[in-house]
């Protein structure tokens, strides 16, 4: 007779085999063994979309696709795709668990360290492909934040190069999420559910992306269009926060799937010296897989002069005092994509978010005109659906999380 046990493990064993059997061939992913073939028409949808359309590779460019190895199946897409496009791609692939040796083992020396070589790709390379995936969101976590400041003030070089050089339009770039199970957990969900939010807020499951992304881009360009011109933005929300910038002489960008993918949202940045007033975030705001809860920041003049969290407090200001810029916001926006609904500890999906404002401390983006210098950007979210406005020059444009013209980006 069987043992009762075994039997149990088998049979589970068995019915969750087929179920995955099942789920990969409706992906279009087949497994045998420990082989598997990733060839899942969805991500081969993304990459075409990323090469084609948001950095447009051109035959005889350089484009740099950068993952960690859990994003192989993204990544061997996209070298597919930015080949066929007559491109030069090479990869940077490396294990996440390096910079987590480096933190904890790294010498100050070592840390503040910058790569010749690694600011050389930046002035040479013409495309960008970032890809955010991890196997451990959190592996971070317990590393001394003073030495997570001191990396990123090394690279601060390479951040105002890539910056300066997309402002210029020497650089096109994009970055993605490839959806993963770390993701996926963050956001509490299943890997299928996440992979269909990820591609939905993409629109990726549209029968033409491109044209679908095309149309985003005209609702929001006459957003842009009325934005762009204008002097005072006086966000009030039903937290708490109340704060006033000037935005006189800055551009508002358009933000419709060339840099972030999926995007949604119109950006610029602040006369730097023009903040006023209380910010306090609706979300965890997450950074290097740390994450601060209730964050509460008091600006004067510009600055933070105060600054408060409930959770991971001590990285908070950890990161305001990096150097000289960090206290300062490089970035303010508004997100517009109303295909995502919900908060998932991911930046990238967060920011975007229809009927939410998302301010960023650090460096600006030399094209909007704010030239805020820092080793940090950290962007952070303020929700406006349970009540709260966006003013511009007197005029409410968004309210309770929804535009007040029918042209402009909606549900």
């Amino acid at each position: 007779m069987v043992d009762g046990g075994l039997w149990m493990v088998r049979a589970v064993f068995t019915i969750h085999y087929v179920l995955s059997t099942i789920h990969a061939f409706s992906t279009g992913r087949t497994r045998l063994g420990n082989i598997e073939d990733m060839r899942d028409p969805r991500l081969e949808k993304l990459a075409g979309v990323l090469v084609n359309y948001s950095v447009g590779v051109k035959p005889g460019q350089l484009v740099r696709i950068s993952g960690p190895p859990v994003a192989q199946p993204l990544i061997l897409e996209l070298y597919r795709k930015a080949v066929e496009a007559g491109g030069h791609p090479f990869v940077r692939m490396a294990p996440e668990d390096l910079s987590e040796i480096m933190l904890k083992s790294g010498s100050d020396e070592q840390l503040k360290y910058l790569n010749p070589i690694n600011l050389f790709e930046y002035e040479k390379i013409d495309c960008s492909i970032g890809i955010w995936a991890e196997e451990n969101t959190k592996a971070l976590s317990n590393c001394d934040p003073k030495k997570l400041g001191l990396t990123q003030a090394a690279r601060k070089p390479l951040l105002e190069t890539f910056m300066k050089r997309a402002a210029a339009g020497a650089l096109k770039w994009a970055g993605t999420q490839f959806p993963c199970q770390a993701a996926a957990q963050d956001a509490e969900m299943s890997l299928t559910e996440y992979e269909d939010f990820v591609f939905s807020a993409g629109l990726l499951d549209r029968d033409d992306p491109v044209a679908a992304w095309k149309k985003v881009s005209e609702r929001q360009q006459r957003l842009v269009d009325f934005l762009n011109g204008k002097k005072d933005y006086h966000v009030v929300a039903a937290n708490g926060t109340n704060v006033r910038l000037c935005v006189a002489g800055m551009t508002w960008i358009n933000c419709d799937g060339h840099e972030n993918f999926p995007d949604g949202e119109v950006f610029t940045g602040p006369v730097i010296d023009s903040v006023d007033g209380q910010i306090n975030f609706s979300f965890p705001a997450v950074h290097h897989g740390r994450e601060c809860d209730g964050v509460k920041l008091t600006f004067r003049n510009g600055k933070v002069v105060d600054a408060s969290a409930t959770k991971g407090e001590e990285f908070l200001i950890s990161m305001l005092d990096m150097d000289g810029g960090s206290r300062f916001l490089g970035e303010c926006a508004i997100g517009t994509n109303y295909n995502i609904t919900r908060y998932t500890k991911n930046t990238l999906f967060d920011e975007k978010i229809g009927g939410t404002v998302h301010f960023a401390l650090g460096a600006g983006y030399p094209e909007t005109g704010n030239r805020n210098e820092s080793g940090l950007h950290w962007d952070m979210v303020v929700d406006l659906r349970e009540g709260g406005y966006v003013e511009i020059d007197g005029q409410k444009i968004n309210v309770d999380g929804k535009f007040t013209r029918a042209e402009w980006p909606g549900a």
